[in-house]
């Protein structure tokens, strides 16, 4: 009888904890996609409307390593950059621009670099600017930043202004 009862114990404990590993297992693996699903979702819904309308936007992938400005639903101008580093990301999200400077100074831990050319910020110190300090443009090099050439830097600051929307996505 006793045999019985531990055998039924062990099977109902083993039921159990398959049970309870399985649901750990489908929370785990909706909790992050969803998330990211609702943001995707975001990022696709404001880059159709932007593409029907006449407003300048600023698209960045950051999996290809690429900006293009656009005009409603017609790209104007196509550049690489380069986005933050894994250590230091840049952020995913739609942003607009919140303030421009021909020239400014950035300060960080690791870092001070002066005469920064064309900065335009959009989510605090994370801005689009010119890097005249390194040529590796097409790889994630920066501490957040989206970096461009000084050139492209001045093209897409004369093009831009307060408000234009950024789309950044992967």
């Amino acid at each position: 009888m006793i045999k019985l009862i531990d055998q039924d114990w062990k099977r109902c404990l083993t039921i159990f904890l398959a049970s309870a590993a399985l649901s750990l297992t489908t929370v785990g693996i909706n909790s992050t996609p969803t998330w990211a699903s609702k943001i995707n979702q975001k990022i696709e819904a404001t880059i159709q409307t932007l593409q029907k309308s006449e407003e300048r936007w600023i698209q960045i992938n950051l999996a290809k390593q690429r900006l293009i400005a656009w005009e409603g639903g017609k790209p104007v101008y196509a550049i690489i950059i380069s986005s933050g580093k894994k250590s230091t990301p840049t952020r995913i999200g739609t942003f607009k621009i919140k303030s421009k400077h021909k020239s400014t100074r950035m300060r960080g831990r690791t870092y001070d670099v002066p005469n920064v050319p064309h900065a335009m910020f959009y989510d605090g110190n994370y801005g689009i600017h010119g890097a005249y300090w390194h040529k590796k443009f097409g790889t994630p090099v920066s501490h957040g930043c989206v970096n461009l050439a000084p050139n492209h830097a001045k093209w897409l600051f004369n093009w831009a202004s307060i408000g234009t929307p950024i789309i950044i996505h992967k």
